[in-house]
């Protein structure tokens, strides 16, 4: 084993404490978030000091088991939902600091959101561009324009233009003038993806978007969230169980027991020789802010690893066995 002396243990401290402040270039940072419900006195830690860094322009998808903590992490960040401790930031604003009229400024100006019951997003009674629309006017009552809060209001005809231009940019122009009813699946979750980003959010939010439509339409919405992210540069975040969905997008965050556990990063890669693409997939371990790594299950049972390891800290690694104390 190679030794590191006190001197450069010490030298490496410093660098760490040099660093910029943690998700300083993030559009969306959960630093050591906690999230305790308290239910007939019984408290059950959904979140347990969860990290996440989200850049902006990205297309990521949130995914993990029932329980695992993804729902509440999504709610957080839609600002339905808040935190009990940590710290969250989204387009610069914190989310724990909010009163009940930032809360609501925030969710009509800040984010857009998609919820997997088609029904949900859209009022039964207003056509597709009516739907569209609303948004706008109700900030416009309350609200500034532009993306984030930013700028003056938007005139009416500003607004018929933006709801037109999502319809068409998402496929379903020709549904202007259909009611929810009027439509398919997939054309209401097209429509509901249009209706999330009226007001130019910072931030698209989806909590399993594709979990009632078949395969094909659900290939359909996915292209839908490719659109806005590579035309509108819109930052979209999705939770998913569906592994198809989360194979599409280049970087994939799996949550556990209320923390980050693992992330899987997809590049594509050119051959020297043939010239041929082909798309790389990694997965790496998550190593949060308080120095915890979760190991997976299969390596800790294939070696046996209960309740402590042995760590040897190398020159470029860790090393992990198994304690070997009876």
């Amino acid at each position: 084993m190679t030794e590191i002396s006190l001197a450069e243990l010490e030298q490496r401290a410093a660098a760490r404490r040099d660093r910029p402040e943690y998700g300083h270039d993030a559009l969306i940072t959960c630093d050591r978030l906690v999230r305790i419900f308290s239910t007939d006195g019984v408290e059950v830690q959904a979140l347990q000091g969860l990290d996440l860094l989200v850049r902006e322009g990205e297309l990521m998808a949130l995914v993990g088991a029932s329980g695992s903590g993804k729902s509440t992490l999504m709610n957080i960040l839609a600002g339905l939902d808040e935190p009990t401790a940590g710290a969250a930031r989204v387009a610069g604003r914190d989310l724990l600091a909010m009163g009940a009229r930032e809360r609501l400024r925030y969710r009509r100006e800040v984010v857009g959101f998609v919820w997997q019951q088609t029904a949900r997003n859209l009022l039964p009674y207003l056509t597709a561009v009516q739907n569209v629309a609303l948004p706008m006017q109700l900030r416009g009552r309350g609200g500034s324009g532009g993306r984030g809060g930013r700028g003056s209001r938007v005139s009416a005809g500003k607004k018929a233009e933006r709801a037109e231009m999502l319809l068409s940019i998402l496929e379903v122009a020709d549904c202007r003038d259909r009611r929810p009813h009027q439509m398919s699946g997939g054309q209401q979750q097209r429509v509901a993806i249009a209706v999330a980003l009226a007001n130019e959010p910072s931030v698209l939010l989806a909590d399993e978007p594709t979990g009632e439509l078949d395969s094909a339409t659900a290939e359909q919405i996915f292209a839908a969230f490719r659109t806005a992210n590579e035309e509108l540069g819109t930052t979209i975040v999705i939770v998913t169980h569906d592994q198809t969905v989360a194979s599409e997008v280049r970087r994939t965050v799996a949550i556990r027991d209320g923390r980050t556990s693992s992330e899987v990063l997809r590049r594509t890669e050119v051959d020297a020789t043939t010239g041929q693409e082909s798309l790389v997939a990694r997965e790496y371990a998550m190593l949060d802010r308080a120095g915890r790594l979760q190991l997976p299950a299969e390596y800790t049972e294939a070696l046996r690893m209960e309740h402590r390891v042995m760590l040897e800290l190398e020159q470029d690694h860790i090393g992990i066995w198994p304690d070997e104390t009876p």
